[in-house]
Parts: C-alpha cells; structure tokens; sequence
C-alpha cells in the first residue's frame, strides 16, 4: 500500500511539473522572442541599485536587452571635465551581465543632458573646432573603453536631424558642422571595433528625415566608418504615426543596409496638448482636459490601445529580419516620464506592465502573436 501510494505520488509530482513546464515555456516575452529580436526595456536607477526590487523580477523574467535611461548620459557620465563617475554605469552593466542581458549604452553624443562645461573654453566663448573635436574624442573614448566587450551597442549620436531633414542647430553643428556625426562614430569605433553602433532619433518616419538619416549611414559606409543600426525612437500615440508611413521608414533603413532597432517604445493613450492653447484663465480646464483618466482607461480606449500595440507588434514580427531589437521605455507606468510630458502630473497608461507590477492582458496577446504561422 506504501509503495503504491509513493508510486501515485512520484507520478502526481511528475505530472505537476511538466504542467508547471508547460505553463512557463514561453510566458515571457524573453522566451516568446528568443529566436526573433532581442526585446528590452530601460533601467531607471532605482532599478539599476536594486531598491525597485519588483520592477528587477519583471525584468530579469521579461527582457533579453536593457539600456541605460538617464545614468550614461554625459551630464551624469562627466559632470566636470576629466572627472568621470562610473558608480550607476557600472551597476547597470553588471546587472545586464549576470542575467545575461544584451546591454545598450545610452547615449554618447546628444545636445541635451550634457554638462554646461562641454563646448566653453576659459573665456567664456564657444570652443574652437579642435577643442571639441578633443573632448569628444576623451569622452566617447573613456566611456566606450570602460566597457569594451561588455556593453554590446552604443546610441552614438542621438536626435542631431530634423523633421524636414535638416540638421539641429546644435552647439555641435554650429562648432564642427555635418562632420561631428562621422567623428563620432569613428572615436566609438576607435573605442571598441567590435561594439554595434547606433544613430538614435524620434519621428524617423518623417520622408525627409529618413533622407537625410539614410545619407549620413551610407556616407559613414563609403568612409569605412561602422554604423551597423537606425534607431527609431517609437513614443508614440493612438492614431499618430500611421503605420504604413512607420513601416516605409523600416524598409528603407533596411535597404540603406543596417538594421532597425525600435527604441524607447510606448504608447500613451493621453490626448496630445500639441495645437491647443493654455491660457492661464483656462488653466484647470485645459489640465483636466489633458488628464482625463485619472481612475484608469476606459474600455473603449483600453481596447483600442491594445489594438494598437498588437499592430505594432505584428509588424515588428514581419520585419523581423530587419529588426534588431524592440526596447520599451521603461518596465511600469508608474515609471514612465510620459506622466510628467508633455504635460506634468498627467495619469497616462503607456507601457505593459500596470502600477502593481502586474503584467497587462496585452503581453500574453503579444506572446501569442510569436506563435502564429
């Protein structure tokens, strides 16, 4: 009788462990794209010192790829010239290698978050062309070389070109021109050869911006300078881009011959203050308009920003051979800066985990996307 009812019970603990296989295997968004794209998520630094500890759980279940959101940005990086601080990076990169993470560093060469000292000389004037070429070079230089062969990709350049494909008047343009771009990338390249680099920018489905974008990659191509990726920076709303204007932009970045990676994604459900006026005597009306769901989405938006989602994913699926990786903005919407733009103290909804840290229905529906035929 003992021996049957360990026999009974050898098979009940057999059989409750291949249910528990079955219910794991591809349950995350990790494992549903494994053999697709990497799929990641930026790490704010109350993640990267372990103090969010059940956004560290979602992460190391959910995502193969992280990037540093704020604390690889030169103002934080360098905040005084030739006075680096690496604490923040260093616990960033180290969490990516022991969960075995692809790790993106964000960003080496951008005109905002960089510190004031960056383009003045003494004299309080702008700095002459060979300055800047020669802070650029320290700054790239030290930072890639810190994590050669450990941080896999760089966003080298990020946000330098404009909607109608015209460059951004920047400190970096106006001191050096076009070719603070190729510089860029040649130093990173000097840096690490073996790293991926990255030009990283937003509304790059823009058809100028794609232009100008795909001139700078093949004219780094001609130099023999690398460029292997075009980041497309996807905050995005529920009707704005349309699709097909974001898919054109993929398939020409591909055919400019580097990959796509979708970069610092989500979707508010929140209208856009963009074309409306904010007088003060309307001030309240105009922050309740701007803020109307407070208590959570209501079905109807609920289930068009789910649509929404799991139309972006479908294509993300079919391009998949041009895709490199698809990276969220964060892991809750608690976390995510779209509650504070571009109107402050807003309620948005954004990402795909909720403020309980609770997966929303939507990441099983996208799992499920990678097994269809």
């Amino acid at each position: 009788m003992k021996k049957a009812i360990a026999v009974l019970g050898i098979l009940a603990l057999t059989v409750s462990c291949k249910t528990a296989q079955t219910a794991s295997s591809g349950d995350s968004l990790r494992d549903a794209f494994k053999n697709k794209f990497y799929i990641g998520t930026a790490m704010s630094l109350p993640q990267i010192d372990g103090t969010d500890v059940k956004s560290d759980g979602i992460i190391r279940k959910q995502f193969s790829s992280i990037v540093a959101e704020n604390c690889m940005k030169s103002m934080f990086i360098q905040p005084q010239e030739g006075k680096f601080f690496f604490g923040d990076a260093d616990q960033f990169v180290a969490f990516g290698e022991k969960n075995k993470m692809f790790i993106i560093g964000h960003t080496l060469i951008w005109h905002s978050q960089l510190p004031k000292w960056f383009f003045v000389g003494k004299d309080g004037k702008d700095v002459s062309p060979e300055v800047l070429k020669q802070r650029m070079k320290s700054h790239i230089s030290t930072l890639v070389g810190r994590y050669k062969g450990r941080v896999k990709g760089w966003d080298v350049v990020n946000e330098a070109i404009m909607e109608d494909g015209t460059y951004r008047k920047s400190k970096f343009y106006e001191i050096l021109g076009e070719e603070f771009i190729p510089l860029a990338f040649q130093y990173a390249q000097e840096a690490d050869p073996n790293a991926e680099l990255y030009y990283n920018d937003y509304n790059e489905w823009f058809p100028e911006k794609v232009k100008t974008v795909n001139k700078i990659v093949r004219d780094l191509k001609s130099r023999g300078i690398r460029i292997d990726g075009v980041g497309m920076q996807t905050h995005v709303g529920l009707d704005n881009p349309k699709l097909e204007e974001y898919e054109k932009a993929i398939t020409e970045y591909a055919a400019a011959g580097v990959k796509v990676n979708v970069t610092e994604m989500e979707i508010s459900a929140l209208p856009s203050p963009w074309g409306t006026s904010a007088n003060v005597s309307d001030k309240v009306e105009y922050e309740a308009k701007m803020n109307p769901y407070t208590k959570g989405l209501p079905e109807n938006v609920q289930q068009e920003w789910e649509t929404r989602y799991l139309d972006f994913f479908r294509l993300f699926l079919k391009h998949q051979d041009k895709i490199r990786r698809v990276t969220l903005w964060g892991v809750t919407d608690n976390q995510s800066w779209k509650n504070d733009f571009p109107v402050k103290g807003r309620t948005d909804y954004p990402l795909l985990f909720d403020r309980n840290y609770q997966a929303k229905p939507v990441v099983k529906k996208i799992i499920d996307l990678t097994k269809e035929k």
